[in-house]
Protein backbone atom coordinates (compact mmCIF):
# COMPACT_ATOMS: atom_id res chain seq x y z
CA UNK A 1 0.00 0.00 0.00
CA UNK A 2 1.04 3.59 -0.57
CA UNK A 3 1.32 6.13 2.22
CA UNK A 4 -1.43 8.77 2.25
CA UNK A 5 -0.22 10.76 5.30
CA UNK A 6 3.12 10.86 7.06
CA UNK A 7 4.32 12.72 10.14
CA UNK A 8 8.08 13.04 10.50
CA UNK A 9 9.01 14.09 14.04
CA UNK A 10 6.20 16.65 14.20
CA UNK A 11 6.03 18.92 17.22
CA UNK A 12 3.48 21.62 18.01
CA UNK A 13 3.57 23.80 21.14
CA UNK A 14 1.11 26.27 22.62
CA UNK A 15 3.19 28.32 25.01
CA UNK A 16 4.82 25.84 27.39
CA UNK A 17 2.44 23.01 26.43
CA UNK A 18 3.72 20.45 23.91
CA UNK A 19 0.41 19.51 22.32
CA UNK A 20 2.16 17.24 19.80
CA UNK A 21 5.54 15.91 20.87
CA UNK A 22 7.78 14.52 18.13
CA UNK A 23 5.12 12.32 16.51
CA UNK A 24 6.18 9.89 13.77
CA UNK A 25 3.25 8.31 11.95
CA UNK A 26 2.28 6.74 8.62
CA UNK A 27 -1.32 6.31 7.44
CA UNK A 28 -1.87 4.10 4.41
CA UNK A 29 -4.02 5.06 1.42
CA UNK A 30 -7.57 3.74 1.73
CA UNK A 31 -7.22 3.09 5.45
CA UNK A 32 -9.81 3.88 8.11
CA UNK A 33 -7.46 5.26 10.73
CA UNK A 34 -8.49 6.42 14.22
CA UNK A 35 -6.72 8.79 16.58
CA UNK A 36 -7.91 7.92 20.08
CA UNK A 37 -7.19 9.56 23.39
CA UNK A 38 -8.54 11.70 26.21
CA UNK A 39 -9.08 15.45 25.96
CA UNK A 40 -5.77 17.27 25.59
CA UNK A 41 -3.87 14.22 24.34
CA UNK A 42 -2.92 15.80 20.99
CA UNK A 43 -5.20 13.89 18.60
CA UNK A 44 -7.26 16.89 17.42
CA UNK A 45 -4.13 19.00 17.02
CA UNK A 46 -2.73 16.28 14.72
CA UNK A 47 -5.93 16.42 12.67
CA UNK A 48 -5.66 20.21 12.38
CA UNK A 49 -2.04 19.87 11.32
CA UNK A 50 -3.07 17.50 8.51
CA UNK A 51 -5.81 19.91 7.40
CA UNK A 52 -3.45 22.89 7.47
CA UNK A 53 -5.40 24.78 10.14
CA UNK A 54 -2.25 24.69 12.30
CA UNK A 55 1.43 24.73 11.36
CA UNK A 56 3.99 22.55 13.19
CA UNK A 57 6.85 24.15 15.09
CA UNK A 58 9.17 21.45 13.75
CA UNK A 59 9.04 18.33 11.63
CA UNK A 60 7.39 17.56 8.31
CA UNK A 61 3.90 16.55 7.16
CA UNK A 62 3.54 14.70 3.85
CA UNK A 63 0.43 13.89 1.81
CA UNK A 64 0.95 11.28 -0.92
CA UNK A 65 4.72 11.63 -0.37
CA UNK A 66 4.60 15.38 -1.04
CA UNK A 67 5.61 17.82 1.70
CA UNK A 68 2.63 20.04 2.57
CA UNK A 69 3.90 21.57 5.81
CA UNK A 70 3.90 25.08 4.32
CA UNK A 71 0.76 24.72 2.18
CA UNK A 72 -2.51 26.47 3.16
CA UNK A 73 -5.64 24.33 3.70
CA UNK A 74 -7.18 25.08 0.30
CA UNK A 75 -4.13 23.63 -1.47
CA UNK A 76 -4.37 20.27 0.33
CA UNK A 77 -6.52 17.49 -1.11
CA UNK A 78 -8.37 16.93 2.18
CA UNK A 79 -11.78 17.83 3.59
CA UNK A 80 -12.95 17.96 7.20
CA UNK A 81 -16.21 16.96 8.88
CA UNK A 82 -16.74 18.67 12.24
CA UNK A 83 -18.81 17.68 15.25
CA UNK A 84 -21.19 20.63 14.83
CA UNK A 85 -21.79 19.87 11.09
CA UNK A 86 -21.39 23.60 10.12
CA UNK A 87 -24.24 23.51 7.57
CA UNK A 88 -25.55 26.76 6.09
CA UNK A 89 -29.04 27.25 7.61
CA UNK A 90 -30.30 29.47 4.77
CA UNK A 91 -29.49 26.87 2.09
CA UNK A 92 -31.35 23.73 1.16
CA UNK A 93 -29.76 20.33 1.69
CA UNK A 94 -28.96 20.16 -2.03
CA UNK A 95 -27.37 23.62 -1.99
CA UNK A 96 -25.29 22.74 1.08
CA UNK A 97 -23.91 19.64 -0.59
CA UNK A 98 -23.23 21.44 -3.88
CA UNK A 99 -21.47 24.38 -2.20
CA UNK A 100 -17.93 23.09 -2.82
CA UNK A 101 -18.64 22.74 -6.54
CA UNK A 102 -20.17 26.20 -6.62
CA UNK A 103 -16.97 27.67 -5.16
CA UNK A 104 -15.03 25.89 -7.92
CA UNK A 105 -17.27 27.50 -10.59
CA UNK A 106 -18.72 24.17 -11.76
CA UNK A 107 -21.83 24.56 -13.94
CA UNK A 108 -25.16 24.65 -12.16
CA UNK A 109 -26.39 21.51 -13.93
CA UNK A 110 -23.25 19.60 -12.92
CA UNK A 111 -23.58 20.87 -9.35
CA UNK A 112 -27.11 19.52 -9.09
CA UNK A 113 -26.27 16.17 -10.73
CA UNK A 114 -23.27 15.45 -8.49
CA UNK A 115 -24.98 16.75 -5.34
CA UNK A 116 -27.92 14.40 -5.93
CA UNK A 117 -25.47 11.53 -6.47
CA UNK A 118 -23.79 12.30 -3.14
CA UNK A 119 -27.14 12.54 -1.36
CA UNK A 120 -28.16 9.18 -2.84
CA UNK A 121 -24.88 7.72 -1.56
CA UNK A 122 -25.81 8.74 2.00
CA UNK A 123 -29.47 7.79 1.42
CA UNK A 124 -30.82 11.35 1.66
CA UNK A 125 -31.73 12.23 -1.95
CA UNK A 126 -35.39 12.58 -0.92
CA UNK A 127 -34.37 15.31 1.55
CA UNK A 128 -32.72 17.54 -1.11
CA UNK A 129 -35.26 20.43 -0.90
CA UNK A 130 -35.32 20.60 2.90
CA UNK A 131 -33.43 23.01 5.17
CA UNK A 132 -30.98 21.75 7.82
CA UNK A 133 -33.36 22.59 10.70
CA UNK A 134 -35.90 20.15 9.21
CA UNK A 135 -33.50 17.21 9.59
CA UNK A 136 -32.59 14.96 12.50
CA UNK A 137 -29.09 14.98 13.97
CA UNK A 138 -28.13 11.83 12.08
CA UNK A 139 -29.46 13.26 8.81
CA UNK A 140 -27.52 16.50 9.28
CA UNK A 141 -24.39 14.44 9.87
CA UNK A 142 -24.94 12.62 6.58
CA UNK A 143 -25.42 15.93 4.74
CA UNK A 144 -22.13 17.14 6.23
CA UNK A 145 -20.44 13.97 4.98
CA UNK A 146 -21.90 14.36 1.49
CA UNK A 147 -20.72 17.97 1.31
CA UNK A 148 -17.21 16.96 2.37
CA UNK A 149 -17.06 14.11 -0.15
CA UNK A 150 -18.44 15.87 -3.23
CA UNK A 151 -15.03 17.27 -4.22
CA UNK A 152 -13.61 13.72 -4.05
CA UNK A 153 -10.78 14.42 -1.60
CA UNK A 154 -7.93 11.93 -1.18
CA UNK A 155 -8.34 12.18 2.61
CA UNK A 156 -11.42 12.82 4.75
CA UNK A 157 -10.78 14.11 8.28
CA UNK A 158 -13.51 13.52 10.86
CA UNK A 159 -13.26 15.49 14.12
CA UNK A 160 -15.44 13.64 16.66
CA UNK A 161 -18.36 13.76 14.19
CA UNK A 162 -20.66 11.51 16.24
CA UNK A 163 -20.24 13.27 19.57
CA UNK A 164 -23.54 15.20 19.34
CA UNK A 165 -25.66 12.13 18.56
CA UNK A 166 -27.51 9.90 21.00
CA UNK A 167 -26.30 6.34 21.57
CA UNK A 168 -28.57 4.63 19.03
CA UNK A 169 -27.77 7.14 16.30
CA UNK A 170 -24.05 6.89 17.06
CA UNK A 171 -24.16 3.13 16.64
CA UNK A 172 -26.09 3.45 13.36
CA UNK A 173 -23.68 6.07 12.04
CA UNK A 174 -20.66 3.92 12.93
CA UNK A 175 -21.98 1.27 10.55
CA UNK A 176 -22.84 3.88 7.90
CA UNK A 177 -19.41 5.50 8.07
CA UNK A 178 -17.53 2.22 7.78
CA UNK A 179 -19.67 1.03 4.86
CA UNK A 180 -19.28 4.41 3.13
CA UNK A 181 -15.51 4.34 3.51
CA UNK A 182 -15.33 0.82 2.08
CA UNK A 183 -17.41 1.80 -0.95
CA UNK A 184 -15.41 4.94 -1.72
CA UNK A 185 -11.92 3.70 -0.82
CA UNK A 186 -10.99 7.14 0.54
CA UNK A 187 -8.59 7.47 3.45
CA UNK A 188 -10.58 8.33 6.59
CA UNK A 189 -8.84 9.81 9.63
CA UNK A 190 -11.24 9.71 12.56
CA UNK A 191 -10.57 11.53 15.84
CA UNK A 192 -12.44 10.36 18.94
CA UNK A 193 -12.15 9.94 22.69
CA UNK A 194 -14.64 7.03 22.55
CA UNK A 195 -12.74 3.74 22.46
CA UNK A 196 -15.88 1.86 21.41
CA UNK A 197 -16.15 3.95 18.23
CA UNK A 198 -12.48 3.43 17.40
CA UNK A 199 -12.54 -0.32 18.05
CA UNK A 200 -15.67 -0.89 15.96
CA UNK A 201 -14.66 1.12 12.87
CA UNK A 202 -10.91 1.55 12.47
CA UNK A 203 -8.41 -0.61 10.61
CA UNK A 204 -5.69 0.76 12.90
CA UNK A 205 -5.71 3.02 15.94
CA UNK A 206 -3.10 5.39 17.36
CA UNK A 207 -3.64 5.88 21.10
CA UNK A 208 -2.46 9.33 22.19
CA UNK A 209 -1.47 10.59 25.63
CA UNK A 210 0.19 13.92 26.44
CA UNK A 211 1.06 14.64 22.82
CA UNK A 212 2.68 11.29 22.12
CA UNK A 213 1.58 7.98 20.63
CA UNK A 214 1.45 5.34 23.35
CA UNK A 215 0.66 2.54 20.92
CA UNK A 216 -0.34 2.09 17.28
CA UNK A 217 -2.02 -1.20 16.43
CA UNK A 218 -5.12 -2.90 15.09
CA UNK A 219 -8.22 -2.78 17.32
CA UNK A 220 -7.73 -6.43 18.29
CA UNK A 221 -4.04 -5.86 18.94
CA UNK A 222 -4.73 -2.92 21.25
CA UNK A 223 -7.35 -4.84 23.19
CA UNK A 224 -5.49 -8.13 23.54
CA UNK A 225 -1.89 -6.86 23.66
CA UNK A 226 -1.76 -3.40 25.26
CA UNK A 227 1.82 -2.20 25.65
CA UNK A 228 1.41 0.12 28.62
CA UNK A 229 -0.79 0.64 31.66
CA UNK A 230 -2.31 3.71 30.04
CA UNK A 231 -3.42 1.78 26.95
CA UNK A 232 -4.69 -1.17 29.02
CA UNK A 233 -6.87 1.15 31.11
CA UNK A 234 -8.02 3.48 28.32
CA UNK A 235 -8.90 0.77 25.81
CA UNK A 236 -11.33 -1.55 27.54
CA UNK A 237 -10.69 -0.54 31.14
CA UNK A 238 -8.42 -3.45 32.09
CA UNK A 239 -7.22 -4.08 35.63
CA UNK A 240 -3.56 -3.05 35.96
CA UNK A 241 -1.62 -4.98 38.60
CA UNK A 242 1.84 -3.87 39.68
CA UNK A 243 4.18 -3.57 42.63
CA UNK A 244 3.83 -5.90 45.61
CA UNK A 245 0.56 -7.42 44.36
CA UNK A 246 2.12 -8.31 41.00
CA UNK A 247 5.05 -9.86 42.81
CA UNK A 248 2.81 -11.93 45.08
CA UNK A 249 0.51 -13.14 42.30
CA UNK A 250 3.43 -13.97 40.00
CA UNK A 251 4.89 -16.12 42.76
CA UNK A 252 8.39 -14.77 42.26
CA UNK A 253 10.98 -13.52 44.70
CA UNK A 254 11.86 -10.41 42.70
CA UNK A 255 10.91 -7.06 44.19
CA UNK A 256 10.67 -5.71 40.63
CA UNK A 257 7.99 -8.03 39.28
CA UNK A 258 6.72 -6.62 35.95
CA UNK A 259 3.31 -4.99 35.85
CA UNK A 260 0.55 -6.78 33.98
CA UNK A 261 -3.08 -6.29 33.03
CA UNK A 262 -6.08 -8.59 33.03
CA UNK A 263 -9.49 -7.88 31.51
CA UNK A 264 -12.54 -7.87 33.77
CA UNK A 265 -14.26 -10.50 31.61
CA UNK A 266 -11.33 -12.88 32.12
CA UNK A 267 -11.63 -12.80 35.91
CA UNK A 268 -13.73 -15.54 37.49
CA UNK A 269 -15.72 -14.52 40.52
CA UNK A 270 -16.34 -17.21 43.12
CA UNK A 271 -17.17 -17.90 46.71
CA UNK A 272 -14.15 -17.94 49.03
CA UNK A 273 -15.01 -21.39 50.38
CA UNK A 274 -15.03 -22.87 46.85
CA UNK A 275 -11.87 -21.22 45.50
CA UNK A 276 -9.36 -24.05 45.29
CA UNK A 277 -8.52 -23.74 41.57
CA UNK A 278 -4.97 -24.54 40.52
CA UNK A 279 -2.64 -23.08 37.87
CA UNK A 280 -4.31 -19.71 38.15
CA UNK A 281 -3.58 -16.37 39.77
CA UNK A 282 -5.91 -15.92 42.71
CA UNK A 283 -6.75 -13.36 45.36
CA UNK A 284 -9.63 -12.56 47.69
CA UNK A 285 -11.49 -9.44 48.61
CA UNK A 286 -14.81 -7.78 49.37
CA UNK A 287 -17.36 -6.52 46.87
CA UNK A 288 -17.73 -2.73 47.20
CA UNK A 289 -19.96 -2.04 44.18
CA UNK A 290 -22.16 -3.95 41.72
CA UNK A 291 -23.11 -2.44 38.35
CA UNK A 292 -25.84 -4.18 36.38
CA UNK A 293 -25.41 -3.93 32.57
CA UNK A 294 -28.16 -6.23 31.36
CA UNK A 295 -26.32 -9.20 29.86
CA UNK A 296 -23.58 -8.93 32.48
CA UNK A 297 -22.77 -7.32 35.81
CA UNK A 298 -19.50 -5.71 36.86
CA UNK A 299 -18.22 -6.20 40.39
CA UNK A 300 -15.69 -3.92 42.02
CA UNK A 301 -13.73 -5.85 44.62
CA UNK A 302 -11.44 -4.32 47.25
CA UNK A 303 -8.53 -6.56 48.20
CA UNK A 304 -7.23 -6.68 51.75
CA UNK A 305 -4.05 -4.96 50.51
CA UNK A 306 -6.16 -2.04 49.29
CA UNK A 307 -6.19 -2.55 45.51
CA UNK A 308 -9.47 -2.31 43.64
CA UNK A 309 -10.12 -4.87 40.87
CA UNK A 310 -13.11 -5.23 38.55
CA UNK A 311 -14.61 -8.56 37.45
CA UNK A 312 -17.41 -9.06 34.93
CA UNK A 313 -19.82 -11.98 35.07
CA UNK A 314 -22.61 -12.88 32.61
CA UNK A 315 -26.04 -12.52 34.12
CA UNK A 316 -26.58 -16.25 33.53
CA UNK A 317 -24.06 -17.09 36.27
CA UNK A 318 -24.84 -14.18 38.60
CA UNK A 319 -25.25 -15.33 42.19
CA UNK A 320 -27.90 -13.56 44.25
CA UNK A 321 -25.62 -13.55 47.32
CA UNK A 322 -22.88 -11.59 45.46
CA UNK A 323 -23.78 -8.26 46.99
CA UNK A 324 -21.90 -5.31 48.41
CA UNK A 325 -19.84 -6.47 51.44
CA UNK A 326 -19.77 -10.11 50.23
CA UNK A 327 -16.40 -11.86 50.51
CA UNK A 328 -15.38 -13.34 47.16
CA UNK A 329 -12.41 -14.89 45.40
CA UNK A 330 -11.00 -13.64 42.09
CA UNK A 331 -9.06 -15.94 39.79
CA UNK A 332 -7.82 -15.92 36.22
CA UNK A 333 -5.74 -18.10 33.97
CA UNK A 334 -2.12 -17.15 33.48
CA UNK A 335 -2.88 -17.13 29.76
CA UNK A 336 -5.13 -14.10 30.37
CA UNK A 337 -2.23 -12.04 31.73
CA UNK A 338 -1.05 -9.19 29.47
CA UNK A 339 2.51 -8.07 30.36
CA UNK A 340 3.03 -4.30 30.31
CA UNK A 341 5.95 -2.07 29.45
CA UNK A 342 6.82 1.35 30.80
CA UNK A 343 5.14 4.37 29.19
CA UNK A 344 6.05 5.04 25.54
CA UNK A 345 9.58 6.37 25.29
CA UNK A 346 9.40 7.35 21.63
CA UNK A 347 6.89 7.92 18.83
CA UNK A 348 8.40 5.51 16.32
CA UNK A 349 5.73 3.62 14.40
Amino acid sequence: MTTAIEFRDVTKCYGNVRAVDGVRLQIEAGEFFAMLGPSGSGKTTCLRLIAGFEAPDSGQILLDDNAVTALPPYERDVNTVFQDYALFPHMTVLENVAYGLRVRKVSRAEQQRRALEMLALVKLDAMAPRRPHQLSGGQRQRVSLARALINQPRVLLLDEPLGALDLKLREEMQIELKNLQRRLGITFVFVTHDQGEALSMADRIAVFDRGRIEQLDTPRGLYTRPNTAFVAKFVGGANVIEGALAQRLAGGASHDAPAFAVRAENILLGDVRNSAATDVMRCEGTIVDVQYHGAASRYQVRLSSGELLTAAAPDSIHQAHWRVDSAVSLSWSRDAVMPLQAAAASNST
